[in-house]
Order: structure tokens, then C-alpha cells, then sequence
């Protein structure tokens, strides 16, 4: 079936009283595209924000507006009636408020196959000298590579990003029979599987966000990995004693360190206790600009830097410990 895609231009300031309108009137299933919204989302969330799409921040630019859309089934011409009744009303209840234009266009969409069609985004990914991350939908087209198997809709990490790509790189030189490895910001659990795909005995994913648990334990049976091998905990190690207690018993060859160059610093004081002199920390998701920064705080915490890694504007690194 084709839809209608319907936009109604607004203002931040009255974003709220349109959508509530539009809701009113029987129009659900609204997208709200704002730049002061976005814009208040970057600031409430700014320790988890290094990276910002300047691009997509442009195209925000000045931008208020609510998109809907209607089934093209006879019933279209009768809907846009009462979207004009309702719009109409606004201009003259609110007459000291800034609407903005409340200028209504259409754009005919026509039918495909939604259901299949966001799979398009998620292509396969090749990344280091021989793995190469899938959806599980072609799970077996391998080419001969090394298979990470996720479901790449759900969170953080698909293997896209040049962070995660440049710590499967590290892992690539550094996995060894036998390794146990811990993830601290696991999301999906790609790194976790990467290393358990390349030889690690078990691997641990730890993620302040519950869904991420269920959703790396979910990717790791894609990989065949059950809890004797892979196993994930949500919670936050700086601030739950007993979950660091818990975790920092066991040995741990590797610890990755993949979220932004803020909560690496402020996870620096707490790494050694995961570590022995043996152990190795792989950090990344790290700007080129923070660079110095995380340097600077693992050298603060007893860490000493051994090896980097750089793509585009993303820096990795690996630390061990100061040598006595």
C-alpha cells in the first residue's frame, strides 16, 4: 500500500501544542524533528557525547517540525480535511503563540517492503586482517572470514564504527588460547564475541544499561557462546562496591575500555583491579582532540600507554601496567 507522508512545519516554541493537537484529532504515530529538542538531549547527556554529526546538526538547523502518515486507501483526501480543520484552529486559538508557519506538504511514498527493507543498512563488515561482522540473517555468508553474528538493530555496536573496528584490530594481534577478557560498556557484546571467535576462553560484558544484557546474551547464542563461555551483568563498577568486589576476583587477560574519552577517565582509578602485570587495557572511542586527556589520566592511575592506533578522527590504544 502507498502512504502519504504529511509535514506540518512549526516552531519549538509551539512543537508541543501542534503535536498535542494532531493527537487530539486522532493522528498518532507522529515523528517530531526539532533542533531545540535535539539540542537539549546533547546537553542532558553531554558526558556520553564526544562525537556530533556536524553534518546532521546543519540540516537541523532552524528546524520544527511533526511528519505523519496516511494510508493512500480512499480515505486520504477526507483525513487531510480534518488535519486542515484542525491546523486552521491553532491559528486562531493560539494567536499570541509562535507556531511557526503551520505550512502543510505531501509527499507521496510509495509501497515496498518495510519489513525487509531496513535490512539494506546493515551490510556485512570486514574488519582487520580477517573477521568480518553479520546480521543474523546471512549468517552463513561468511567468505571465509572469522563471523561475529549479531542483530545489529538493537544497540551499540555493529562493527561500523572505526572505536570498535580499531579494538577488534588489537584483538586480532593480541587474543591467545585461553584468555579471559572483560568488557566494561559492552552494548552489544562485540567485542566480547570477537575475542571469544578468536580464541578467549570466557569473556564477561558489563553495561549501566539493562537491555544491553539481554541483548549481548542474545548475540552470543547467535555465536553459539553459552553462559560456560560468555556471561553479562548490568551495572556501573565506579559506583556499585559489590559488583566490583564480584568481577575484580577473577583474572583477566584483557579489559576494553569502548565508550567515550569522559567515562574512560573516570574509569581509570578503578582499572588495576582488574589487572595484573600481565594484564592489558584496550581503550577506545577516544577523539583525536581527547587524546591527551585519557593519556594523561591512565598515566595518573598507575597505566602506562604501549601501543595506539588511529582512523579518521578516532583514537585506540593499549595500556599494561607501570613495571616496578
Amino acid at each position: 500500500m502507498d502512504y502519504l507522508e504529511i509535514t506540518v512545519s512549526t516552531a519549538s516554541d509551539g512543537i508541543e501544542i501542534v503535536a498535542h493537537a494532531l493527537t487530539s484529532g486522532g493522528f498518532d504515530s507522529l515523528v517530531v524533528e526539532d533542533q531545540a529538542e535535539y539540542e537539549t538531549f546533547l546537553e542532558d547527556n553531554r558526558a556520553y557525547w564526544d562525537y556530533i554529526d556536524e553534518e546532521f546538526q546543519e540540516k537541523l538547523q532552524g528546524l520544527s517540525r511533526i511528519k505523519l502518515y496516511l494510508e493512500v486507501d480512499g480515505t486520504e483526501e477526507k483525513q487531510l480535511g480534518k488535519l486542515s480543520k484542525i491546523i486552521s484552529f491553532l491559528r486562531r486559538r493560539f494567536p499570541d503563540k509562535n507556531l511557526g508557519s503551520l505550512e502543510i506538504e505531501q509527499t507521496l511514498i510509495p509501497e515496498t517492503n518495510w519489513e525487509e527493507s531496513w535490512k539494506d543498512n546493515y551490510p556485512a563488515q570486514y574488519v582487520g586482517e580477517n573477521l568480518i561482522v553479520l546480521p543474523y540473517w546471512n549468517a552463513g555468508e561468511t567468505e571465509g572470514r572469522t563471523p561475529i553474528i549479531l542483530d545489529p538493530g538493537l544497540t551499540f555496536g555493529t562493527g561500523a564504527h572505526p572505536s570498535t573496528q580499531m579494538v577488534m584490530e588489537f584483538l586480532e594481534e593480541r587474543v591467545r588460547p585461553g584468555m579471559r577478557v572483560i568488557d566494561l560498556g559492552s552494548g552489544s557484546g562485540i567485542l566480547s564475541i570477537a575475542a571469544l571467535r578468536l580464541g578467549a576462553e570466557t569473556a564477561i560484558g558489563v553495561d549501566i544499561d539493562p537491555k544491553a544484557e539481554d541483548i549481548a546474551r542474545e548475540n552470543a547464542a547467535y555465536n553459539d557462546f553459552g553462559i560456560e563461555r560468555f556471561d553479562a551483568v548490568t551495572g556501573n563498577v565506579t559506583e556499585d562496591a559489590a559488583l566490583m568486589e564480584r568481577l575484580s576476583k577473577k583474572h583477566y587477560d584483557l579489559v576494553f575500555v569502548n565508550i567515550v574519552a569522559d567515562v574512560i577517565i573516570g574509569l581509570s582509578p578503578v582499572l588495576q583491579h582488574f589487572m595484573d602485570e600481565n594484564t592489558r587495557v584496550i581503550c577506545s572511542g577516544i577523539l583525536d582532540v581527547r587524546e591527551e586527556e585519557v593519556h594523561a589520566a591512565l598515566t595518573a592511575a598507575g597505566l602506562v600507554i604501549e601501543q595506539t592506533k588511529a582512523k579518521e578522527d578516532w583514537r585506540s590504544l593499549v595500556a599494561g601496567r607501570v613495571k616496578a
